[in-house]
């Protein structure tokens, strides 16, 4: 699920091999007021897989989603006095007490609750037309995809560069797995 997660979604900030957070969506932060006041810009050019831009109030929205479901974030939400969107490309968080970790709380997607509809923002789309459940699952390079143009490349951190066009997840019971690999059908 992780996986899969991190080909068709994006997130704010992005983890690197020292566990600390790295701008990924966003450009970067600017934090005022003695920690009370956080304000995101989204770097530009993000887009979701319908060809819609990503606007700061579909990042709002999303933080209000999965923030019910990571300890972390329902903390930060916690010390939120107040969550909006003052434009398309500003995320600003003015804050009860200051929350020095507030990136790493944005770092993640819910694990617990399914998504209805999947359009991402990430590298890859998901194709459901092309999904049998227990078998395969499928997708295909995200071509308005921009990655970051620079930063620490981390667990999730860094350029998301998509270097294949398509990629298929196959899913075989270990008897069928092997067979496949015996005869050649598949590569591991």
């Amino acid at each position: 699920m992780r996986n899969y997660a991190y080909l068709v979604f994006d997130t704010l900030y992005g983890i690197d091999t020292s566990w600390a957070a790295q701008p990924q969506m966003v450009e970067g932060h600017q934090v005022e007021e003695d920690g009370l006041t956080w304000t995101l810009r989204l770097r530009d050019g993000l887009r979701f897989h319908d060809n819609e831009p990503v606007l700061a109030r579909d990042v709002v929205a999303s933080i209000r989603r999965f923030a019910a479901r990571i300890s972390l974030a329902e903390a930060l939400m916690a010390a939120t006095e107040e969550l909006s969107a003052p434009d398309d490309r500003t995320v600003r968080f003015r804050l009860k007490r200051p929350v020095p970790h507030l990136p790493e709380a944005l770092a993640g997607t819910s694990p617990f609750k399914p998504v209805a509809e999947i359009i991402g923002s990430g590298p890859y789309r998901f194709l459901p037309e092309e999904h049998i459940s227990g078998a395969r699952t499928a997708y295909a390079r995200f071509p308005l995809y921009q990655p970051r143009t620079g930063g620490p490349v981390g667990f999730t951190s860094g350029p998301k560069i998509a270097h294949f066009e398509r990629v298929e997840w196959l899913t075989l019971d270990p008897f069928s797995a092997m067979a496949a690999l015996r005869s050649g059908e598949i590569d591991w």
